[in-house]
């Protein structure tokens, strides 16, 4: 009996991971890795609305970014990867006791990171990894831009200006009914034309579980998966001109409940996050949802 079950878990197993494409978290990184030599092409869309306005100004932020991500596996624990957004942004507001609206569009900054995986422990129907990340966004965009009233404030302009630096540590369980993964990460923020963005810490969760097909097949398609994942984000207050911005930074807890759908080189999927907790600073912005949707393909 007991060879039965080891046998039918390596066939399970081989069938899921000759594939190329598999479950992920939505809203940050995996520790599965990109195979050598493939490419994993990814779309995502994130639609981002802020509007619980403590100042008085009945402030209304909302942003709609689409993010292009390409990634390559150099090796079989190595993968390097590239991202550039394209961001529309409009802030409503009352001022004088008038309505007024400032808005930008356009690319943002290039970033460019690495993954390369530490530690890998196989088994018949599941797998651990630990992967590190490292990377820099570059400041390949304008950070000038005006409308009528002047120079946009920095949360409107495309890019910033400055050199920043992110990095962390990610883990990954998978086995043949979920996966669960989990991340810490870091974001070092430059400083450019006298403003200094926050840094930033997070700590993320996610589980993946498939509720589609019910019995795992040698011609099995595709799976569906149910995604909840919990997002823990620090900003430290931003500074203009050394000073410290005592209407900025906080901790928000956010949880993400989607669905995701993998075939053998492509995925789609959506999350919603909504925000559980918000400890914010001062009149700081307060975030109503984020919502992320996409797809991945690896050819």
């Amino acid at each position: 009996m007991n060879q039965t079950i080891f046998r039918m878990a390596m066939v399970l197993m081989t069938v899921l991971w000759s594939w190329q494409t598999r479950a992920a978290p939505v809203t940050f990184n995996t520790a599965l890795p990109v195979a050598e030599g493939e490419f994993i092409h990814r779309e995502l869309l994130v639609v981002m609305r802020s509007g619980d306005d403590p100042s008085g100004m009945n402030r209304d932020m909302a942003v709609s970014t689409l993010v292009s991500v390409l990634g390559y596996g150099i090796s079989g624990k190595l993968a390097l990867f590239g991202a550039l957004p394209y961001a529309d942004k409009k802030l409503a507001l009352t001022m004088n006791a008038m309505p007024l609206e400032r808005s930008s569009d356009g690319f943002g900054d290039l970033s460019l990171f690495g993954r390369y995986t530490l530690f890998q422990r196989d088994a018949p129907g599941q797998t651990f990894r630990i992967a590190v990340f490292a990377g820099t966004e570059a400041p390949t965009s304008d950070d000038h831009e005006n409308d009528n009233l002047g120079r946009l404030p920095p949360p409107l302009q495309s890019g910033s200006g400055a050199w920043d630096g992110f990095g962390g540590v990610v883990a990954t369980w998978q086995i043949l009914d979920y996966q669960l993964d989990g991340q810490i990460a870091y974001r070092n923020n430059g400083k450019a034309n006298g403003f200094e963005a926050g840094d930033q810490w997070r700590l993320d969760g996610s589980l993946q579980y498939r509720l589609w097909p019910g019995t795992l097949a040698a011609d099995t398609r595709g799976f569906l998966y149910g995604v909840l994942e919990a997002n823990l984000i620090h900003n430290d207050p931003n500074r203009s001109n050394g000073e410290k911005d005592e209407n900025s930074g906080g901790t928000t807890l956010f949880l993400a409940p989607g669905l995701q759908y993998v075939t053998r080189r492509w995925i789609v999927e959506a999350v919603v996050q909504l925000p559980v907790s918000q400890n914010l600073r001062g009149t700081a912005l307060e975030n109503d949802y984020v919502v992320r949707s996409g797809f991945r393909w690896n050819f």
